[in-house]
């Protein structure tokens, strides 16, 4: 249940995110600003910190997400918030070191990440482009 709850939060958090970002571009009456760039590296830290306290909240449950080459147990809660901060860093900007594989649930949850984190680029610049030709 503590799993269900801490996902749905992240999810809520981070589509909140994404629709303000969206939102702010859409009153936006320079192409790019400096705050504009602040938004979007804010927005990247919010969806990979969700991200990787859903996969945290997974494997502190006992729900193994990924599997680390380097360490076959988990570690303590501090290791393994930054073990999944930078799985959930990987697999958001798709680079993959191959240190790190999903497993079980975790796969489901990497391709939701890894689609956000995909077309959120390509969103964003079809939104500026929106705004220059129609604003």
């Amino acid at each position: 249940m503590f799993t269900i709850f801490i996902t749905s939060l992240c999810l809520i958090v981070i589509a909140a995110s994404l629709r303000q970002i969206f939102n702010s571009l859409e009153h936006e009456h320079k192409i790019f600003s400096f705050q504009v760039f602040l938004s979007i590296l804010l927005l990247y830290m919010i969806i990979m910190t969700g991200f990787g306290m859903i996969y945290l909240c997974f494997i502190t449950q006992g729900i193994p997400v990924y599997m680390d080459s380097s360490h076959t147990q988990p570690l303590p809660w501090l290791e393994e918030m930054g073990r999944s901060m930078y799985f959930s860093g990987m697999t958001l900007f798709t680079v993959g070191y191959g240190d790190m594989i999903p497993i079980g649930a975790g796969r489901w949850i990497v391709i939701l990440e890894a689609m956000v984190g995909y077309s959120l680029p390509a969103a964003l610049v079809i939104k500026v482009w929106q705004n220059v030709h129609h604003g």
